[in-house]
This record gives C-alpha cells, structure tokens and sequence, in this order.
C-alpha cells in the first residue's frame, strides 16, 4: 500500500499522463440499437437515484437485481478515466441504468498518489452523492488535478516524508478539492475526520489488493461486464457490450 502513496516531484509530474487501461476511444458508439425494455424501479420511482455502497467496496447505481451489471474501476485522477466520464455518463445513466436492465459499480482504485484524498471525501459525501459528486470532478479534473503538476519540486519532497493521511489531505488542499467538498455542504470539521479516517483509507487499499490479485485489474479504467473483464476503456466499446449482452 506504500507505492501507492509515494510520492515525489517525478511521480506528480507523471500523475495526469494518462492510466494502465489504455488511450481509448473518442467516437461515441452510435446508437441504432431498438428500445431497451423497461423494468419498473420501486414506488414508480427511478433507477438512476438509487445508489447504495457494495460489500466489495464500490458504489452501485440501479437496479441490484438487474440482469447485466456493469462494474468500473476507476482512479478519480485518471484522465482516461475522465475522458470516460465525460462520453458516458448521461447515455449509460439515462438509457441503460434507468431502464433497470443494467446496474453500475464503481469501484475506486488508486493508482496515483493524488487519489486517496479525493476518494476519502468521496466516501464521506455518501451513497446518494457520490455519483454527481463524481461526475462533477471528472469534468472538471484538468484544473484542479493540474494543481498537482505545478506544485514546487521542494513541496513534492516534502510531502513525500509524510505518512500516508498527511499526504492525501496535503494533496487535496493542494489541489482546492477541499473547497469544492466545502461549496457541497461538507463541513471543515468534517473534511479533516474523512481524511484521517484510517479505515477508510485502509479499505481503499483492499479494494486495489483484491481487485489485481483476484481480477487482474491492472490499471484504469478497466470495466467487467457480468463478470468478463473488456479489454477497452472507451464507452463505445462498453455500450457495444452492454448491447450483446442485453441481446440487442
């Protein structure tokens, strides 16, 4: 769990160069697909305002009992993951997850070292944010992650002797992701007990430990479509296979 929070002036630099799951996509898959049956959500409510956290330590948005599910590991610092974000998130939320035949887990995995803060606030913000909150920072990643990339090579070798909960709320201040979490309603006191919530932290790590031992996960993003890993990171590939596996 020490590599993932090592840090220094070379790894910062190298932090928003991109992620283990590959460049990816940027044509959007067209979609000439028939209209996907519906499954009603509870209380004629929606699937998509449904969100609960998993025993393996994710985020699940829709329908539990859906019959595709859809799992994504993801760096909240990645920028393919952003990138990812960006093109999907109102397709895979509107068409697929509010139909009921498709659930989404996220899974947050560390990769770099200005993760574990922002994930830490993340989790304190709870179930029914987390998603929007999400969303929100990935289409905003390259100014405030790009606060990490400027920061003086001295402060970098400074927060490099640090223990692994000063780092992360170090780095979230560096980048003002403590004021976002602010502009949302969480509270300063807050903030510093979500970022010396050690396990929380801790769980973090396990959700990366478990993920390459016993899935291969080897970088981000990687998604799992009813248990089979793709070997693509861009949301044409994955609603390619949402389809074949929905039968359409």
């Amino acid at each position: 769990m020490k590599a993932v929070f090592a840090i220094g002036a070379a790894a910062l630099a190298l932090a928003l160069a991109g992620c283990g799951g590959g460049a990816g996509n940027d044509v959007a898959a067209a979609n000439s697909a028939a209209a996907i049956p519906q499954i009603a959500a509870p209380n004629g409510g929606d699937w998509t305002e449904i969100v609960s956290a998993t025993e393996r330590g994710g985020y699940l948005m829709g329908n539990p009992a859906a019959p595709v599910k859809l799992v994504e590991y993801g760096s909240i610092t990645c920028p393919t993951c952003a990138r990812f974000s960006v093109d999907a998130y109102q397709p895979l939320t509107s068409r697929y997850v509010r139909s009921g035949q498709v659930s989404w887990e996220y899974r947050p995995f560390l990769i770099h070292a200005t993760d574990p803060g922002v994930f830490l606030l993340l989790g304190c913000a709870g179930p029914t944010a987390y998603f929007r909150l999400a969303e929100q920072l990935y289409a905003t990643q390259r100014d405030w992650a790009g606060r990490a990339e400027t920061m003086p090579a001295e402060q970098a070798r400074q927060l490099q002797s640090l223990d692994p909960h000063a780092q992360a709320a170090a780095l979230v201040r560096v980048m003002g992701v403590d004021q976002f979490f602010r502009q949302r309603g969480l509270a300063e006191a807050r903030i510093n007990a979500c970022l010396a919530d050690d396990a929380a932290l801790r769980q973090l790590g396990e959700i990366a430990r478990r993920a390459t031992s016993e899935e291969n996960v080897q970088g981000t993003p990687t998604f799992i479509v009813n248990g089979n890993k793709l070997e693509a990171s861009d949301w044409a590939s994955v609603e390619a296979r949402l389809r074949a596996a929905l039968g359409g």
